[in-house]
């Protein structure tokens, strides 16, 4: 048997930003790798410029996902001033940028999910810097605020962090309490949609057998250098079941 940390995630908005070109924002129907290690940063108090600590969380936890309920669909039409570009010339406040003659204006719209939730399971690998009871202790305790995705998009809900020791996947997710506070909008009768990357545990199996709803994503969610906000690609498994 293969032990899981399992929690929750759900708030009136939430953003799990997917590769953006231009002036739109996309958000994914679900967190993914680079959204939970900051969330896992966050919690235990490490800061953007610790980018050794946050590969090893990105690094020494998988991740699966059940999808709760997806929610719906909220775009934002977003404008912003800023000031231009000059050699030299440095803004320590937001009331300096403002103060410029003619500062440029920069038009985005960006993707919320409204009114969804998530359960996410995280497994540790032999190299793994804190045991799973420790991130369970930081999710009931955190160090800094968390976030869904974006500052505006706080959790509604405490998160409920669960050790559970399973078989699969599918188990752990059929084990976790899920809290009454969600209403049956949320929490679905029928199939659900899982996600999750491998490999998997030697002692855990996903549960799926080749009956049901099978596929592979690709998903450009590894980060590579949360300062330079570079990712890397993986792939990301889905069933429904």
């Amino acid at each position: 048997m293969a032990k899981l940390l399992l929690f929750q995630l759900y708030g009136p908005l939430a953003s799990w930003g997917d590769p953006a070109v231009g002036e739109y924002r996309p958000s994914a129907t679900h967190p993914g790798k680079s959204h939970i290690a900051g969330l896992l940063g966050a919690a235990l108090g490490r800061r953007r410029e610790q980018e050794d600590e946050l590969a090893a969380l990105v690094h020494s936890y998988g991740l699966a996902v059940r999808i709760e309920a997806e929610g719906e669909l909220l775009r934002d039409y977003h404008t912003i001033q800023v000031p231009p570009q000059r050699r030299g010339q440095r803004f320590r406040t937001r009331r300096d940028e403002l103060s410029v003659a003619k500062p440029n204006t920069i038009l985005s719209q960006r993707d919320y999910r409204m009114d969804a939730a998530w359960i996410c399971a995280l497994w540790a690998s032999a190299s793994a810097p804190y045991p799973l009871s420790d991130l369970a202790e930081a999710l009931r305790r955190p160090h800094f605020t968390l976030y869904l995705g974006r500052k505006s998009c706080t959790p509604s809900l405490p998160l409920n962090p669960q050790l559970v020791e399973c078989v699969s996947l599918k188990e752990a997710f059929a084990h976790y309490p899920v809290d009454p506070r969600l209403s049956g909008a949320l929490t679905k009768s029928g199939p659900h949609r899982y996600c999750w990357e491998m490999p998997l545990p030697l002692d855990l199996e996903t549960g799926f057998d080749r009956g049901e709803q099978l596929w592979e994503v690709p998903r450009n969610d590894l980060p590579r250098s949360r300062l330079r906000w570079q990712f890397g690609r993986r792939d990301e498994y889905h069933a429904i079941g």
